[in-house]
């Protein structure tokens, strides 16, 4: 039987006071006592004990749960939502500019500047194509302070005929140029101021040009194509010269592996009347035969290519010839996918030299050159591109390059000035004119460019080379500049107005003078003359009329310099020149 809690409580409670009430009666008088605590209280704390998760019941009667089952009464009820179409957001689409197959160009300037373009395409079959461009660009010269005629003329048409199948595509061209320059880089001083003798001189110096060419291209075939052109070059003061080039081309899979092979036959002939002494005619003739077999290797973020040039060069003048190894071997390695990629690689090759590139390159040469070849056993290069950010891209190379036979631009001898009989001296024999030499170069070059667009309307590119030349016989790498920069800017402003800019630094440049002695004029002193470095900014602005018509101002030469390019030719200062674009079909 259990004893409850609270009725034990009652029998200590009583049986206490029992025993108080029984010794009271006893002694009464108890009297007074000092009861000193020897011992302080120090209270403790009793065993805490946990609370079961599932405590133990003690009730008798647990009842069993009942299950309870739910059920839903559903009726339909009526909805009068209806939901509205989707309407897709507008976007406003720019208007697509309309490409047209043809146009036509024609501006105007001071010295007497005309430019004119004509360029024409036409589809006369869903294979077939014909085009044609004619170019003109003129001056009539001004330049101040001149005693000799310097206005120019550059004239050329060019026509072709394209045909595309399904397997092959190739294409004919034909063409001609007419270029008028003038000797007018002529020592005033040197000569005395004779305007007599001034006014005898007839610089002109007229170039012709005709070629043939044409190209062809296959499909799913191991000769992938080939390429030709017939040049013929000739002048108004009885030098000729031909030139054929044609470069077949092959594509064999050995292994697994594209061998890429092209075949190369570049042939030059041609003659001049007589040398810079009145002596003898210059004939030479070249031809080269070269093979350049290549294959390209490429794993993960590395690609390679190794090949080699072979060329048998034929001095048929001459009856001589060599044969030449070169190594063409270009690598890249992507660092950081392409925002950093390195390269580098060693190549070579036997460049065949013209008379007609010569004068592209500098158009006051005399006519009286030797013409040769240029061996460059070497250019070994290493550098870095990529991109700085999504806009902007960068490409920075060091090179070191070894020419044997490299030609050099150098000014040609003076007469002697008190010498009777200068009227009778070729148009270019008074120190008016360039001529060719030929000196083996070592140059270590260093290039680097930057290009950016900055936003949607606006991009800008700088780019520049820093060299140094090293020569064996003569006495300076003539007319090469150990520095180079130009920078352009293009900017769209508005819809119709866009607007652009470039800006061309060249170095210091050296040539040599000889003119003869005053003490003996049977020998000559040479003088090493530095150009001076300059600077051509130039800037156009446009406005798009319509979608055919615009209209353009150009601006050269804005810093008014008279500059020389080559020795004794000073340059036009200011030039302006207003014109207008149409685009058409037929």
């Amino acid at each position: 039987m259990k004893i409850s809690n609270r009725y034990k409580i009652t029998a200590v409670v009583l049986l206490f006071l029992s025993q108080v009430s029984f010794s009271q009666k006893k002694d009464e008088n108890i009297g007074t006592e000092v009861v000193n605590v020897v011992k302080p209280y120090s209270a403790t704390i009793s065993d805490a004990f946990k609370v079961k998760e599932t405590p133990s019941l003690d009730d008798d009667d647990n009842s069993k749960k009942e299950n309870i089952e739910y059920t839903i009464f559903s009726f339909p009820v009526a909805s009068t939502f209806t939901p509205s179409k989707g309407k897709a957001a507008g976007v406003d689409k720019a208007q697509r500019e309309k490409l047209y197959n043809n146009y036509a160009s024609l501006g105007f300037g001071n010295y007497g500047q005309v430019l004119g373009e004509l360029f024409v395409t036409e589809q006369i079959s869903s294979a077939e194509y014909v085009g044609g461009m004619f170019r003109h660009h003129s001056s009539q010269g001004g330049v101040k302070d001149l005693v000799l005629d310097d206005n120019f003329y550059n004239t050329s048409l060019d026509l072709t005929y394209g045909n595309q199948q399904r397997n092959f595509n190739w294409n004919a061209d034909v063409g001609y140029q007419n270029q008028v320059y003038n000797w007018y880089g002529i020592d005033q001083t040197y000569f005395n101021q004779d305007a007599v003798l001034f006014g005898q001189i007839s610089p002109s110096h007229t170039f012709h040009n005709a070629y043939v060419a044409g190209k062809i291209g296959f499909e799913d075939s191991f000769f992938t194509g080939a390429s030709l052109k017939f040049n013929r070059f000739w002048d108004n003061n009885g030098s000729a010269e031909n030139r054929f080039f044609v470069k077949p081309s092959f594509n064999v899979e050995i292994d697994d592996m594209n061998i890429k092979t092209n075949v190369i036959v570049d042939y030059v002939g041609g003659s001049f009347d007589q040398n810079y002494f009145n002596s003898t005619a210059i004939n030479y003739g070249f031809t080269n035969f070269g093979l350049n077999p290549s294959f390209t290797l490429n794993q993960d973020e590395l690609s390679l290519n190794i090949g080699l040039s072979l060329f048998y060069s034929a001095d048929l003048e001459n009856s001589d010839s060599k044969f030449f190894v070169y190594p063409n071997i270009t690598a890249s390695y992507k660092v950081v996918g392409d925002l950093m990629i390195l390269y580098g690689g060693a190549e070579g090759t036997l460049q065949q030299n013209s008379y007609r590139d010569f004068t592209n390159e500098n158009p006051f040469l005399s006519p009286t050159l030797y013409i040769a070849p240029t061996d460059r056993p070497f250019d070994i290069f290493a550098g870095l591109k990529g991109k700085l950010a999504g806009n902007i891209s960068y490409n920075v190379r060091g090179s070191f390059m070894q020419e044997k036979g490299r030609a050099l631009f150098k000014n040609n001898l003076f007469p002697n000035a008190t010498a009777p009989g200068l009227s009778s001296l070729a148009a270019y024999q008074f120190g008016n004119s360039f001529e060719v030499v030929y000196d083996n170069l070592r140059t270590v070059r260093f290039f680097g460019e930057l290009n950016a667009d900055l936003s949607k309307n606006v991009s800008a590119g700088i780019q520049g080379t820093l060299s140094t030349f090293s020569v064996s016989d003569e006495a300076e790498a003539w007319n090469l500049p150990a520095m180079t920069l130009n920078a352009n800017l293009a900017v769209t402003i508005t819809e119709k107005w866009f607007a652009g800019a470039n800006v061309f630094f060249v170095g210091e440049r050296k040539d040599q003078t000889a003119k003869p002695s005053l003490i003996d004029p049977a020998f000559y002193e040479f003088k090493t003359v530095t150009l001076s470095s300059y600077f051509d900014v130039n800037a156009n602005v446009g406005y798009d009329f319509n979608d055919r018509l615009s209209f353009f101002l150009r601006a050269n030469n804005m810093l008014n310099q008279s500059y020389e390019k080559w020795l004794n030719y000073p340059s036009q200062q200011f030039q302006i020149m207003l014109g207008a674009n149409y685009k058409f079909d037929f």
